[in-house]
């Protein structure tokens, strides 16, 4: 049965499988509800896609999961912990990480210092090991660089290690920033359109890079993304929001299919590609 706000129902996800639990998050900038009553269950090792035309708020979600924005109502839980009202910095430690649509290098630092600077978040050693260089500092600068090196190949990216980051071309530069994310060890990495201004050879590779870190490190996956082959290729659920509402959630299939969509979003096409 719909609800009020026309969202399709789908299968419900036992309680012991959502990693991710979000409940009626809203905001509202001034006057305008940018985000209202959203709710989400991302299960471990999930991947979702969540689309709407532009201004649709999807962006706004991501800066409320991750403590740019803080909600006016709701609930988030990431394994059960409490993360509304959260800093940054807390979120990321607690297990979420994100990319962003405008990429936010280091530039003046090579690839492998963009991807140990960020894995530096998990260091037990505090400032004073770091500054006496004391042994235990020292192996695990040892570990993370290896780490970082071991990311970096998965990525096809080791030979570039000691390149600046504003010298890749513009594809490499997003899947550093996918490195970059998975080397602070998150639960669930949020996407934000990683196939804008790639092109078609690109965005394959990206598909399947996508599905080796959901895959690989068993990490749950909440992508943004324009690109409407990449989404219904690769997502097992797709939430679509229209003005800050969501307005269907479902299955590929689902959301193709689905009128409130296609009239909002997609476009006629959509259900024949």
């Amino acid at each position: 049965m719909s609800n009020p706000q026309g969202e399709k129902a789908t299968k419900s996800i036992p309680d012991s499988e959502v990693l991710l639990d979000v409940q009626s998050m809203g905001i509202s900038f001034g006057g305008l509800k940018a985000v209202q009553n959203f709710s989400l269950q991302l299960p471990v090792a999930g991947l979702f896609g969540l689309i709407g035309p532009n201004g649709a708020g999807k962006t706004t979600i991501f800066n409320l999961l991750t403590g740019v924005y803080r909600p006016d109502c709701g609930a988030i839980r990431l394994s059960s912990h409490r993360l509304m009202n959260r800093q940054p910095h807390e979120i990321t430690s607690a297990g979420i990480a994100r990319t962003f649509q405008n990429i936010r290098l280091f530039p003046d630092l090579n690839v492998l210092d963009n991807v140990r600077l960020a894995g530096q978040l998990r260091n037990r050693h505090g400032l004073l090991a770091t500054l006496l260089r004391s042994r235990g500092h020292l192996e695990e600068e040892k570990l993370l660089e290896a780490k970082a090196f071991k990311l970096l190949e998965i990525f096809e990216l080791q030979d570039r290690a000691h390149e600046l980051a504003r010298n890749l071309s513009y594809g490499h530069q997003r899947k550093l920033e996918i490195v970059r994310a998975l080397a602070t060890n998150p639960k669930v990495l949020l996407l934000d359109e990683p196939a804008a201004g790639l092109n078609p050879q690109e965005k394959k590779m990206l598909a399947q890079s996508i599905q080796q870190i959901r895959d690989r490190f068993h990490v749950a996956v909440l992508l943004i993304e324009h690109d409407m082959p990449l989404v219904m290729e690769i997502c097992e659920n797709i939430i679509v929001l229209d003005h800050g509402v969501t307005i269907c959630t479902g299955t590929p299939a689902e959301v193709q299919n689905d009128e409130r969509v296609i009239a909002a979003y997609l476009g006629s096409g959509i259900a024949d590609e």
